[in-house]
């Protein structure tokens, strides 16, 4: 059975890559950080994800982000809210947590070398996202191509590495169409950058407000307002 790593935060899209690998027959490791962001339930709901999906090993690595900061999610900046549209898609934001991506990619290329992964599969999104660069498409194909000259199975010859983006060309109506489809519940997920007590999504951040957007447009409830959280 092919093994594939899958990053997890726990989120709306990173559960639907996990239920895409699944249902493409991956025998599936899951990969989620806690780096010092502020919306740490997301790790709580991940764990409860992996378990769900049958993952064959859930790991949590730390790599404590929040020593350089430079985020709303790693340091003591207020996260914006009741943004537009068209102001989430000017610039980059300063949820944008720098690096992360390429940190992220590192320990999930590494553990697909222990494992004997040759996929590995990541939710990010070049359509309905807050503008960070490190989500699109000529990002993933420049580290895919240095994740190869960088591995034992790469040098080799025996395996190359490739990197599985289902999502980065959907919208994120589709990409609940499609995670409804495979089954996905999203009450389990967390989207919501800076929650409250006992998680409860603030309804207002970026991520709070494409989540809204995707579940408006594929006609559907988010089963998280149903839950009343």
């Amino acid at each position: 059975m092919k093994k594939a790593i899958v990053l997890l935060s726990g989120g709306l899209d990173s559960t639907t890559v996990l239920a895409i690998a699944r249902d493409e027959g991956f025998q599936t490791f899951t990969l989620s950080f806690d780096y010092g962001q502020r919306h740490k339930i997301e790790l709580e709901r991940a764990a409860v994800l992996a378990e769900a999906f049958g993952a064959v090993g859930h790991r949590v690595v730390t790599v404590d982000l929040a020593q350089f900061g430079g985020s709303a999610l790693t340091a003591d900046i207020a996260v914006p809210t009741g943004r537009s549209a068209g102001e989430m898609a000017d610039g980059i934001p300063i949820t944008y947590v720098p690096a992360r991506n390429t940190i992220f990619l590192s320990y999930a290329l590494a553990y697909a070398e222990v494992t004997g992964s040759h996929d590995v599969f990541l939710g990010v999104n070049a359509l309905d996202y807050s503008g960070y660069p490190d989500c699109r498409p000529e990002y993933i194909n420049a580290f895919e191509t240095m994740a190869n000259l960088a591995t034992k199975a790469g040098v080799e010859g025996t395996e190359r590495l490739t990197l599985h983006t289902p999502l980065i060309e959907m919208t994120k109506a589709q990409i609940i169409q499609k995670g409804l489809a495979l089954g996905v519940d999203y009450g389990l997920t967390h989207s919501c950058y800076d929650p409250q007590p006992g998680g409860v999504p603030c309804g207002a951040c970026d991520s709070c407000l494409l989540r809204k957007k995707g579940f408006d447009e594929a006609g559907v409830e988010d089963p998280l307002l149903q839950k009343g959280v």
